[in-house]
């Protein structure tokens, strides 16, 4: 594990003397701000997908499956970040749509890959303008060093804390 840095939040040497959150400060609290972040931007994509008949959901799941040949249900719910059972009424819904297909694995028929056709291609190309420019507006006045240490900061937090190898 890498060395933590040495700080009034991270400081602390044993239970007896823990910062407290009053001394942290919500606003020095990374977890809380993420949460406020990620809660505004799911609001704020919410609004704007009724606009193009889409929920959050499906737009997460057809813009993961913009990036990778094929998945399972349960490794597109991971990268969508949504609940597994939610994903499968997702799926089933997209499936009507048009916009993916399941076909089993030819090496285990029990398995079913899930792909994006050509129909969710052309319904996820009409929602990435929206996600794109709601992007931009989120990191306004963030210059690019900024912006790439911040994701790399990120996905350290990611490694430290995730439960698949995904």
């Amino acid at each position: 594990m890498a060395e933590r840095f040495a700080g009034s939040v991270f400081g602390a040497t044993g239970d007896d003397d823990l910062p407290s959150m009053g001394e942290i400060g919500l606003n020095s609290f990374a977890p809380y701000l993420m949460n406020r972040v990620m809660a505004r931007w799911n609001t704020n994509i919410t609004e704007e997908l009724k606009d193009l008949d889409m929920t959050t959901a499906k737009m997460r799941a057809l813009a993961v499956l913009s990036v990778s040949a094929s998945m399972t249900i349960n490794e597109l719910s991971v990268f969508a970040v949504t609940e597994q059972s939610t994903m499968s009424r997702t799926v089933e819904s997209l499936e009507d749509q048009g916009y993916i297909r399941r076909q089993p694995r030819p090496d285990d028929m029990r398995v079913r890959d899930v792909s994006i056709t050509d129909k969710g291609r052309a319904a996820f190309d009409k929602v990435w303008p929206t996600m794109y420019r709601m992007l931009v507006q989120m990191f306004d006045g963030v210059d690019e060093d900024e912006y790439r240490a911040f994701l790399g900061t990120l996905q350290k937090i990611l490694r430290n804390i995730r439960k698949h190898d995904m």
